[in-house]
């Protein structure tokens, strides 16, 4: 759906384009950071101002980040399973993908970088039949 506004709004509106309404937002907040690497990411970063669930407008790439550090903690913590280092380089590229394209399915996994490392093949050989259930998890906990 977020995709869906985006080319709805770069179609009908480019004077409402989200990297415009972005600088715009940029110069209420003081936001002296870099820019969104691509239009969807802007987007979904104003979405979160102006939901309310930023107080101020961060770019996705940190609010990605972050989560996925807590949810690496998280998983690490207590007695829980904890992922090796082969693992933690998959769980990276994806957080990487999520990063620009604001989410991952099974088929991004056999394009780059994924397939340079092995693709579905591989990370199903890394993670096993938990792999769909790490994906969806991802998704959704790198988003929020």
């Amino acid at each position: 759906m977020i995709r869906e506004v985006l080319d709805r709004l770069t179609r009908d509106r480019p004077r409402l384009a989200p990297l415009r309404v972005w600088q715009a937002y940029a110069l209420l907040d003081e936001y002296k950071g870099q820019q969104p690497a691509t239009e969807l990411t802007a987007l979904v970063a104003l979405i979160r101002r102006a939901c309310g669930i930023d107080g101020k407008l961060l770019p996705y790439t940190e609010t990605v980040r972050r989560n996925f550090q807590n949810w690496i903690m998280t998983r690490h913590s207590g007695s829980g399973e904890k992922f090796n280092e082969a693992q933690m380089d998959w769980l990276r590229m994806i957080r990487d993908h999520i990063i620009t394209s604001f989410h991952l399915d099974r088929d991004d996994l056999d394009m780059a970088p994924f397939d340079g490392k092995g693709g579905l093949g591989q990370m199903y050989k890394l993670f096993g039949d938990r792999m769909d259930a790490v994906i969806d998890e991802l998704n959704e906990v790198l988003a929020a």
